[in-house]
């Protein structure tokens, strides 16, 4: 029995090889294979059932519970964080080869698989004897015969016997990637360094222009004289409370919703965390820093990138998603999203951009039905103070009093504080919906602009105050029209989406023609 972990995208070839080294190391050949074991949520990847159908044997699917209790030689710590199982070849392998069985061949690996062969004690009369009955009788290998990817010897494309079966059809919504090294993405790049040395028009960050306004750079600016003493957030706390019509014991203000990830990614004892891709990529960054091995659903250009709650694997203990989504701009229905919640997982949702929708529909702030419920918001955006960082987060009380323990003294300061209580007044809410209505009929003109070009490829579901447009070396023409005096949010930095994506803030009229007359230059140039 050869146990198989492979990561999404992992291709047919790349498993063949490493069986093929596996059972070369063991003296085997693709013969004496009866079958692939491994994780339930992994028996659908086209590597696994590719390889599987090479060698004409079937794939054994275990949940992760089943593996989880197989104790392996080899554990790791990020394999047990992200699928419960401490090694998924080395348990897969055992547990498909019943009681008393013995590892032929430990864990080996490449970049994106591992395998390990496992056999049963009838297999091997002369060599191991009657298997312990509080342990599985374990049979290594030297350290001298392991496989090492790119080795001379190593080829991953081994000889193997091989006949066709058919194959299952693995899920065309959403595709699961399991981080387990150095990212391609550059998680911790933002918008904002887009503009932060040139004299760019800005395109890249998605704060509201002309803000903050006025009436509220005073009340600001009158809270300057009350420095000397410590921050007292009771009252904003409050009056965000009373706007969420919940108690405020279901309310906790942070720096910001940056800080409210990192308070989740330290508190929460989460095991196998899941981050629903494209989007924001703090929450997916601040997890890896606080040890956690995650989890990606990547969301589909063909779908819409409109979220399948099939597509998350039920053993995700927490799982975070925005809406609308950074930078998408896609709106998920918010039954939908409540249907991802289940017991003992953390729905996290971030809403950052939901105040820039109409009516704010869609939202699950306030809501108290939903399980394990947690509602992230930011005032950044739509107030324009990103340099005062204030933000907030509604959950159960629990939740909230286990984030309040791994918060600093005093997080936010006394103007983030009367920002905040500014910003539930009444009044303001009513300008930031007239805004809200005000960024749609300003989107409509950037889409209707764009449209008129063959090139360019939009999401169309745009609901939030940027879009994302998808050309052919987006890359290049960024960097044209930076040329041209505008600035660009490059796409390559979210999971799920690479160099051909821009994401585009809306902007005013006369702005955004200025723009688009900037686009056809680029494009021209580019031929």
């Amino acid at each position: 029995m050869v146990g198989v972990g492979a990561r999404s995208g992992a291709g047919a070839a790349e498993v063949l090889g490493l069986i093929g080294s596996a059972l070369r190391e063991a003296g085997l050949d693709g013969g004496a294979v009866g079958a692939l074991a491994t994780l339930e949520a992994r028996a659908v990847e086209p590597g696994v059932v590719g390889a599987a159908a090479r060698l004409g044997v079937p794939v054994r699917a275990f949940r992760s519970e089943e593996l989880a209790g197989v104790p392996v030689p080899h554990p790791s710590g990020r394999a047990l964080a992200a699928t419960g199982t401490a090694s998924v070849a080395e348990a897969a392998a055992l547990r498909a080869a019943g009681p008393g069985a013995v590892l032929v061949v430990p864990k080996r690996r490449t970049r994106s698989v591992t395998c390990a062969v496992a056999r049963s004690v009838a297999g091997w009369p002369d060599e191991v004897g009657p298997p312990n009955e509080d342990a599985l009788a374990v049979r290594l290998l030297g350290r001298g015969h392991g496989y090492i990817a790119g080795e001379p010897g190593s080829s991953p494309t081994g000889s193997i016997p091989t006949r066709t079966i058919p194959t299952p059809t693995p899920h065309t919504t959403a595709a699961m990637d399991i981080h387990t090294h150095a990212d391609a993405h550059d998680l911790r790049h933002h918008g904002d360094a887009e503009v932060r040395d040139e004299k760019l028009i800005d395109l890249a960050v998605n704060v509201r222009t002309n803000t903050p306004p006025e009436w509220l750079r005073e009340r600001i600016a009158g809270s300057l004289t009350g420095l000397a003493a410590y921050p007292d957030g009771r009252v904003a706390r409050a009056a965000v409370a009373e706007r969420h019509d919940l108690p405020a014991r279901r309310v906790l203000l942070t720096a910001g919703a940056a800080e409210a990830f990192v308070l989740l990614a330290r508190a929460l004892p989460a095991r196998r965390p899941v981050v629903v891709h494209p989007q924001f990529t703090e929450p997916e960054a601040a997890l890896r820093d606080a040890g956690h091995e995650v989890a990606r659903v990547l969301l589909r250009e063909e779908d819409g990138f409109r979220l399948d709650p099939a597509a998350v694997p039920e053993e995700a203990d927490l799982v975070v998603i925005g809406n609308p989504t950074n930078p998408t701009s896609v709106l998920h229905p918010a039954e939908a999203i409540a249907a991802l919640a289940r017991p003992g997982r953390t729905l996290v949702v971030d809403e950052a951009f939901m105040d820039a929708v109409p009516g704010e529909r869609e939202s699950l702030a306030g809501r108290t039905d939903v399980p394990g419920l947690v509602v992230l918001r930011s005032l950044t955006k739509t107030w324009g103070l990103a340099g005062l960082r204030i933000g907030y987060v509604l959950a159960e009380p629990e939740t909230i009093a286990a984030l309040e323990r791994v918060q600093p003294l005093w997080p936010v300061s006394t103007p983030a504080l009367v920002a905040a209580e500014a910003c539930m007044a009444r009044a303001a809410l009513a300008e930031a919906e007239e805004a809200a209505h005000r960024i749609g009929r300003e989107r409509a003109h950037l889409l209707a602009g764009l449209a008129e070009f063959d090139e360019v490829r939009v999401v169309e579901a745009a609901e939030g105050p940027f879009v994302l447009v998808r050309i052919e070396g987006a890359d290049a023409v960024r960097e044209r029209l930076r040329g041209l005096g505008f600035a660009a949010r490059r796409g390559d930095t979210f999971p799920g989406l690479d160099r051909n994506w821009l994401r585009l803030a809306v902007r005013d009229r006369a702005t955004t023609n200025r723009f688009l007359q900037a686009l056809d230059q680029a494009l021209l140039m580019l031929g």
